[in-house]
């Protein structure tokens, strides 16, 4: 059955490894005043170590820049006193350089789990056949790149918040590189089929190749592994 999915979403959570369920338990971190890249609900973040123009080290930053970063979660929005209005704010998503009131921080909520499992779109068919398809299970992959510093709109909506990444299909590897690894197809009727080929006629959208799976953080900062970022 081809699939209904159009437009990538990022990571949402599903469940977790070992059949815990999800929770959505998330905890509270720091991004610094004025940081210069947007960051989006569903968009994975680490602890920047190296530092930088608005982002020091110990505040979250952008975990997206390069398929290779570690990460120590998701991003689930975030809070802050707004400048201009003096008023308490929340935001799906981190507007890049926001500088809250009196330069204070910008409380970031991040889903930290690392055996949490997340949802996310392919951004083309997986393979060509179902054999080959499932021959890619157990590879690492990384996200759509989202640079640093990069305009607004670019990484997701500035309306819902919502990142519009997807799962790059051709990042596949068996080398522990990326920062995720693909679990298996999700249990989602309408988005699962891992070989249709993409249409691009908007009237056959619904024959996507954009099926929905299932991965988990492949490098992470808790554990040591990957590579941070400025």
């Amino acid at each position: 059955m081809a699939n209904r999915n159009t437009v990538g979403f990022g990571l949402i959570p599903s469940g977790a490894l070992g059949a815990t369920p999800s929770t959505g338990g998330q905890n509270k971190y720091k991004i610094d005043s004025g940081y210069g890249s947007s960051i989006y609900l569903g968009q994975p973040v680490q602890y920047d170590t190296a530092g930088g123009a608005n982002d020091n080290p110990g505040y979250i930053i952008n975990g997206q820049d390069a398929i290779t970063r570690s990460t120590i979660g998701v991003f689930n929005g975030c809070f802050y006193t707004d400048a201009t209005t003096n008023k308490p704010t929340f935001s799906s998503y981190f507007p890049r350089t926001t500088a809250p009131a009196n330069s204070e921080d910008v409380d970031a909520f991040i889903i930290d789990n690392p055996f949490q499992q997340y949802n996310v779109q392919l951004d083309t068919r997986l393979a060509a056949t179902a054999a080959l398809a499932q021959a890619e299970m157990g590879k690492t992959l990384g996200l759509t790149v989202s640079a640093n510093g990069a305009a607004s709109a670019n990484s997701g909506s500035t309306l819902s918040g919502q990142s519009n990444s997807q799962l790059t299909v051709g990042t596949a590897s068996n080398a522990v590189a990326n920062q995720w690894r693909l679990l298996r197809v999700a249990e989602d009727p309408e988005n699962e089929d891992l070989i249709t080929t993409p249409q691009t006629n908007p009237a056959l959208a619904n024959f996507s190749g954009f099926a929905t799976v299932v991965v988990v953080a492949n490098l992470s900062q808790w554990f040591g592994s990957g590579s941070v970022s400025a």
